[in-house]
């Protein structure tokens, strides 16, 4: 079941399923490894921003942005901390 990045709750990770983006700010997402299937991981959840970690890196997100990439739940292992010991 896919749901809006802005919806998804703190502390948890998701998959990337799509964006319906503007094809500059897409392109720009996707150079810094945001594609579809990628593991994401919310950290913060803000009023204006959405702070998530993918591909070992912190990104802010206005929710303009936010609201237009679409997630799936990750049903197993969806704790805060992989076993490595890190996020993602």
């Amino acid at each position: 079941m896919a749901l809006k990045l802005t919806d998804g709750i703190k502390d948890k990770f998701y998959f990337v399923c799509g964006m319906s983006l503007p094809v500059k700010t897409a392109k720009r997402l996707e150079a810094l490894g945001m594609i579809s299937g990628t593991k994401i991981y919310m950290l913060n959840k803000k009023k204006s921003a959405l702070v998530v970690v993918f591909r070992g890196t912190r990104f802010a997100l206005g929710k303009a942005i936010a609201q237009n990439i679409e997630v799936d739940d990750i049903k197993s292992n969806n704790t805060a901390e992989n076993k490595s010991g890190g996020y993602i």
